[in-house]
């Protein structure tokens, strides 16, 4: 299967149900929020009221975030990365296709994290449950299985900054910070994380307003372009996305390459990290 991006079609993928190569992985997450905290909950329940016929579900919080660190929603050590697509069926010669039930965001991120496997023939479903629902596409209540895959793989370092490299970024004109919260957090009008506001040079790209409210699939191209165009990143050497804990990162991320950009990482740590450090800059406004 070749593909030209990131992304592939509702339609594509109701012709393609019954390939044998194909691996359709459910990784939604539901988040419970008010106006100072939100709390993250496994979207099993959903999945087993109704999924893409043949489809798997990824518990993401619990199967692909380090349970050891002290921070939420970290990468896991790639052993088990490797370890929870394997039981999925995920190996060379296998396509994966993964939907989430909200903005993209926890599809986007289990792909980039394949993607620092160093696996790239992986797709997110533009638009994922809510377009296919919206289109009265099938459903399946049957939980889906794949006979046990052999994944491996070859770590990707430049897929993922650390809080270094953000740290030298403040003082290089040639990389793009783009925080991919709301305008109230990035202005630090609202926060939920320890100190209001954003890393200092950053530009906002609220993950939110990538999203089509009609379809729920990503704008088009040319819209996108004109977004980030706004910003610094589509003329930056390197573009650095970061939000709360890296998951809206990640939808701003593949957005990027879906334009073509190729150096991009997410920062893991995110405002998670960075707010914790009382000497670390923020700004606010």
């Amino acid at each position: 299967m070749t593909f030209s991006g990131p992304l592939i079609e509702t339609d594509w993928l109701q012709e393609h149900l019954r390939d044998p190569d194909l691996r359709i992985l459910d990784c939604s997450v539901s988040m419970l929020a008010t106006d100072n905290e939100y709390r993250f909950i496994s979207g099993r329940n959903e999945y087993d009221q109704g999924h893409i016929p043949g489809s798997v579900f990824v518990d993401v919080l619990n199967e692909l975030c380090d349970q050891g660190h002290v921070l939420p929603l970290m990468m896991p050590p790639l052993e088990q990365i490797a370890q929870v697509m394997a039981v999925r069926g995920v190996a060379d010669g296998t396509h994966v296709v993964l939907y989430d039930r909200s903005n993209h965001a926890w599809a986007a991120r289990v792909w980039w994290l394949l993607r620092v496997c160093g696996f790239e023939d992986a797709s997110v479903l533009n638009g994922g449950w809510l377009k296919w629902r919206k289109e009265v596409r099938p459903a399946s209540t049957e939980p889906g299985s794949y006979p046990r895959g052999r994944f491996e793989t070859e770590f990707q370092p430049g897929l993922m900054a650390d809080k270094q490299e953000v740290l030298q970024a403040l003082h290089d004109e040639h990389v793009s910070l783009i925080h991919a919260l709301s305008p109230e957090e990035f202005e630090g009008v609202t926060s939920r994380y320890g100190r209001p506001g954003r890393i200092p040079g950053s530009d906002n790209v609220y993950c939110q307003s990538l999203i089509d409210s009609a379809t729920h699939a990503y704008l088009p191209p040319k819209r996108l372009r004109e977004i980030f165009g706004a910003t610094a990143a589509m003329d930056a050497n390197k573009v650095i996305t970061y939000c709360g804990g890296g998951i809206a990162a990640s939808c701003d991320a593949l957005a990027l390459a879906s334009l073509g950009k190729t150096n991009v990482a997410v920062y893991d740590g995110s405002l998670n990290e960075w707010t914790l450090d009382p000497d670390l800059p923020m700004e606010t406004g």
